[in-house]
């Protein structure tokens, strides 16, 4: 049984699982929050992580519902306590991990680290509390993680081993959808926006922007020449026609956006010959790229999985016990007097 807390970006997450399975799972989204600023204003996030994080640990405690008592006997029965230590803003970070920290020098519990991305990653493998999805982890996979802040392919050939083939070379593609939602007079996040309108007009691509690095011989990403692509549209489309065209515009940069990514992940399917893949992040929720993903892949006779949309598609920290419970295994337990926060951590690093 294994607490973990994730308060990486704006959201309070608190879980219990065992194994894959997800006992419990309380989250406080901050959307509200940020909306005037258009984004995450990271000392805005600290201070509601600050205001939050107790409640939700006791009541994610609570919903588990495995032992009866107070808050003190029920913790007991935790083994151990995970958190995410990067990446992530580093005042948001910073409020996990104290709770984290305190939680495990007061009940004696190993503290376990957790990149935020490998929590991506095992997003795709989470069980409810009865055990469904029975699906059995058949390595190796390949991993689209597609987020505010990354955009990746990776490789799992045995669990908690990565390798990083292709990322981003600046912009990441929620990054870029939230800017053109900006540009367009939408506020944050800009992602669920887009895929509303675009699915409107039946996910058209009518402005044809242009698609960096789509053809490119490696398998990383760009998004800043499409931002600027879109930017420079904008400002030469009349006012008027900004309205009368919002739907095809969302849509025609979603599709632009979403190719690359359909185009380099079976471009390292057919170059490692791996036919199981991954879809995580917070992009992964959007339903036209799990179709355009799910099209892609059948015509390989693969198959591709996403997390569970039910709780597993933002930052959560379910994914965060998944994985935590894997280093439990390999003993990777970590001393609570030497955590710090790694706001810029790589799974290459690991």
């Amino acid at each position: 049984m294994i607490l973990s807390i994730d308060t990486s970006a704006d959201d309070t997450s608190v879980a219990v699982t065992q194994g894959r399975r997800v006992i419990s799972h309380v989250e406080f989204s901050q959307i509200s929050l940020h909306q005037k600023w258009g984004g995450i204003f990271p000392t805005v996030a600290k201070r509601a992580h600050k205001e939050r994080i107790d409640g939700v640990v006791e009541i994610a405690l609570k919903k588990a519902k495995t032992y009866a008592g107070s808050y003190n006997d029920i913790i007991k029965h935790i083994d151990a306590i995970a958190v995410t230590q990067g990446p992530g803003l580093a005042p948001a970070l910073e409020v996990g991990i104290r709770k984290a920290v305190s939680l495990a020098k007061h009940f004696h519990k190993p503290l376990i680290a957790v990149n935020h991305m490998e929590g991506h990653i095992y997003s795709c493998f989470a069980q409810n509390r009865a055990g469904n999805p029975e699906r059995v982890i058949r390595f190796p996979y390949l991993a689209l993680l597609v987020s505010g802040g990354h955009t990746e392919l990776v490789i799992l050939r045995d669990h908690l081993s990565y390798e990083v083939i292709g990322a981003t070379k600046d912009d990441a593609v929620g990054e870029a959808l939230d800017k053109a939602a900006r540009m367009l007079g939408f506020g944050y996040p800009g992602g669920p926006i887009f895929e509303r309108l675009a699915a409107e007009v039946g996910n058209v691509d009518v402005f044809n922007f242009p698609r960096p690095m789509m053809y490119t011989k490696d398998l990383d990403f760009s998004y800043s020449g499409l931002k600027t692509s879109f930017l420079y549209f904008l400002r030469k489309l009349p006012e008027e026609e900004h309205i009368a065209n919002l739907q095809k515009l969302a849509s025609s940069f979603q599709e632009a956006a979403f190719a690359p990514l359909v185009k380099k992940t079976e471009d390292a399917m057919k170059q490692y010959n791996i036919t199981s893949i991954l879809v995580g992040g917070g992009v992964a929720v959007n339903k036209r790229l799990r179709n355009l993903m799910r099209a892609m892949v059948r015509k390989h006779k693969g198959a591709v999985y996403f997390p569970p949309a039910r709780y597993l598609n933002n930052d959560n920290a379910a994914m965060i016990g998944i994985v935590a419970d894997y280093k439990c295994e390999k003993k990777l337990v970590i001393d609570p007097t030497a955590i710090d926060r790694r706001p810029r951590w790589s799974l290459r690093d690991l």
